[in-house]
């Protein structure tokens, strides 16, 4: 079971004078289990590519599936298979609305007719979840919440719909370093523990190397690289520049260590690793 676009393409102000390409001719498949990173310059086609996994765009060409169902057919089981894909917009503290943090997580479940029961069930889930506790928080103002709170509700209110794929597109921005290491603390522990297909969008090349076992990367609207993240920056560090794509400072670090005689291995892309790597690597040096 997985979401595969075939041969997807979307134009803005499609028709006009001002129409632009943002996704072209896009073939890929996202199966049951990934933790998929999407990385690539401001304006590559990242969170276009996103808003076509649920179906809030529509393919100027080509089709999305969800296991084996075109998502804009009208039909009752097309409506089901967008359900099952739960989106975390940039900044989504904006789509918080509700009086109190359990209403608004509460919203998407309600929605979605399940009984009130089950509701308050999903909404003490999700609010441990992402770490706020239910008795000190399910009752205040989300609007009086810190900004990495806020983040953490908006969440909560996607994980308590049960989606079988959560899409992040930047769900670290604008937060501070302590807010950052919360939230992507919380979605590791979600994809360890639940089995959910994530799709990260970040900016953030060493949280990206540290979580996701599969890497995309996209250039003016186009896949130029897929594969597994220690493979892609450490051989392909040319194209990730020309697109405008930074790499972890890990692995920017180990490269020049190479670079200048140190027997370091270069596909190691978390800190606590690579400092380990370094220090055998000096030990051995020295030894000869």
């Amino acid at each position: 079971m997985s979401i595969i676009l075939n041969s997807v393409s979307y134009r803005y102000m499609a028709d006009t004078p001002f129409a632009k390409t943002a996704l072209d001719d896009i073939n890929l498949e996202i199966a049951k289990g990934e933790f998929v990173g999407v990385i690539g310059h401001t304006g590559s086609g990242k969170s276009t590519l996103m808003q076509h996994l649920n179906g809030l765009l529509k393919p100027s060409d080509g089709q999305v599936m969800i296991e084996d169902v075109n998502i804009h057919d009208k039909s009752q089981q097309a409506k089901d298979m967008r359900r099952k894909v739960g989106m975390v917009f940039q900044y989504p503290e904006h789509q918080l609305f509700e009086e109190t943090v359990f209403e608004d997580i509460a919203f998407g479940p309600r929605n979605m007719g399940i009984d009130e029961a089950e509701v308050e069930e999903r909404v003490i889930w999700a609010m441990q979840f992402v770490g706020l506790d239910y008795e000190e928080y399910a009752k205040r103002s989300p609007f009086q919440l810190s900004g990495g709170q806020m983040r953490r509700v908006a969440i909560a209110g996607v994980i308590a719909m049960k989606p079988e794929y959560l899409i992040l597109d930047e769900p670290s921005a604008g937060l501070d370093p302590r807010g950052r290491n919360e939230i992507f603390e919380q979605i590791a522990k979600l994809y360890q523990t639940t089995g959910i297909t994530v799709v990260l969008v970040s900016h953030n090349m060493e949280e990206v190397a540290r979580l996701v076992n599969r890497l995309i990367v996209m250039h003016s609207g186009n896949i130029i690289l897929d594969g597994p993240p220690a493979q892609i920056f450490q051989f392909h560090q040319p194209e990730l520049l020309s697109a405008g794509v930074d790499v972890p400072n890990v692995t920017a670090l180990l490269a020049l260590l190479k670079q200048q005689g140190l027997a370091v291995d270069q596909s190691i892309l978390t800190h606590a690793e690579a400092a380990d790597s370094i220090y055998q690597a000096i030990r051995r040096q020295q030894s000869c």
